[in-house]
């Protein structure tokens, strides 16, 4: 299942993504953990000191690695040069899953020993002096959506993406690539504006929101959610001694977390398994190429020197009983 976490700045949603990944790993369940943000802070919530999470490799600093091997032997794709972050998969593609051992997560993915498990860690790369006035930080997530346009996962494996904040991730089709998006919403206007974008832009795409109401702290502020996101709001979560202290770097073990909130990771992973049987293969990879041909026709084309809507397969359909076929070409 993949996941993603959404929210403005300050909402909440790198800490709530953090506890449902440590909740996923103590039930035994395989994570991949994506940090998309700007801001780079899951990997310290998930326990990481600075000097670690600073050494974790960029997603970015390895696209060419990234493209070359997810190319594969696609006939339709002539160069990995000619590869952008919409770019599709098709027969030949090399597919990415949760529980193998690949060039990609041996460059860009790192073990975080959790309670009761293991996750992978994978970083988009902070934005650096270096890309100010040069570089929009989309340029750095593309590593991220071309890998999701080319993941096959299935029921009991997870892909949780922390994403930018904001209404960011608009400015491309990541939004698409998810079973469900949790959307962290603290209980006042503000907080509340980020859902509205993401339901307007969602509505036409079939994209599963759920809100997550955070910082919640009596009647009044359940009542305001309530008001204004109706049956979007699946749960809320109030004050945390244990977030506290994780914030602190000396977060106890886990299974101490407050029984309230280990109520609401359980709920999240309920809505996140029942998303499953909702599955529709053909339209996720309808949405890919659809904007891989918008992304072509607006930029790639000429930034490529190619024409990229030859890379599209008309009779690939992106789904878990492909993943033999594409990984034979290995």
């Amino acid at each position: 299942m993949k996941i993603a976490f959404v929210g403005k700045g300050g909402s909440g949603k790198t800490t709530l993504s953090s506890l449902f990944i440590r909740h996923l790993a103590a039930t035994g369940r395989p994570v991949v953990a994506v940090d998309a943000d700007i801001n780079q802070h899951l990997g310290p919530a998930l326990g990481l000191d600075e000097a670690e999470a600073a050494a974790l490799p960029a997603l970015g600093e390895h696209l060419p690695l990234i493209k070359e091997h997810l190319r594969g032997t696609n006939p339709r794709i002539t160069s990995a040069d000619t590869m952008i972050k919409t770019t599709p998969p098709g027969e030949g593609s090399r597919l990415l899953r949760v529980r193998e051992d690949n060039p990609v997560y041996d460059a860009c993915a790192r073990p975080v020993e959790l309670d009761g498990g293991a996750v992978r860690l994978m970083v988009t790369g902070p934005f650096t002096d270096a890309d100010l006035g040069v570089s929009c930080y989309h340029s750095k997530t593309g590593a991220v959506e071309l890998c999701l346009n080319h993941l096959v996962d299935g029921r009991d494996e997870f892909v949780v993406v922390d994403m930018t904040a904001g209404s960011d991730s608009f400015a491309s089709g990541m939004f698409t690539r998810f079973d469900i998006t949790f959307l962290v919403a603290e209980p006042t206007r503000k907080g509340v504006s980020v859902y509205r974008q993401y339901k307007e832009y969602a509505r036409d795409f079939g994209v599963a929101l759920k809100v997550v109401g955070n910082k919640v702290r009596d009647q009044d502020d359940l009542e305001f959610l309530r008001a204004e996101v109706g049956d979007d709001l699946l749960v809320t979560v109030g004050h945390s001694d244990w977030v506290r202290a994780m914030e602190k770097g000396l977060p106890p073990r886990f299974e101490l977390l407050e029984d309230a909130n280990r109520r609401a990771l359980r709920l999240l992973e309920i809505a996140a398994d029942a998303t499953y049987e909702l599955r529709d293969w053909e339209r996720y990879t309808r949405q890919t190429v659809h904007f891989h041909l918008k992304n072509a026709q607006s930029w790639g084309n000429e930034r490529t020197g190619a024409d990229l809507a030859a890379q599209v397969d008309p009779g690939f359909v992106l789904g878990e009983s492909v993943t033999a076929t594409a990984t034979a070409t290995a």
